[in-house]
């Protein structure tokens, strides 16, 4: 199977440091800073690209569940929020929110409901984030 590399970089002190970040593919590379993870400074941060990788890998487990059941959906957005606060000992991501708004011809939302969940507890990113809480919002569009 795939193996995935992306990589960092931190140079300095962690409150006047910086850091670049790059994905193995290429297909971004950029700077992340002490003010771009806990405030809302320029540049990316980790949290932002889990973000990504868990709305990423959600819509895909949730179009793929759909077409098993025999619906083809005309498109499914997902957007995750993920929650760094503070915990004992420093910081933890202590929450994801996963909001998904789907099209899906002729399905009823129950079924969705059952669908959407169901990629939830599926999604391989979902299941490397088990330790945190993930809710999830399902609407039909």
């Amino acid at each position: 199977m795939a193996v995935r590399t992306s990589e960092a970089e931190w140079r300095g002190n962690l409150r006047e440091g910086q850091g670049t970040m790059k994905l193995g593919s290429g297909a971004y590379e950029g700077s992340y800073s002490f003010a771009s993870r806990f405030e809302s400074g320029k540049g990316t941060n980790p949290e932002e690209l889990i973000a990504a990788a868990h709305a990423g890998c959600y819509s895909m487990a949730l179009s793929a569940g759909l077409s098993k059941a025999g619906f083809t959906p005309t498109r499914v957005h997902t957007t995750a929020k993920v929650h760094l606060e503070p915990v004992e000992g420093g910081f933890g991501i202590t929450k994801i929110e996963l909001h998904t708004e789907a099209q899906i011809p002729g399905i009823n939302n129950d079924t969705f409901q059952q669908q959407a969940e169901a990629a939830k507890k599926g999604c391989p990113v979902s299941k490397a984030l088990a330790g945190t809480q993930i809710t999830l919002d399902a609407k039909l569009v």
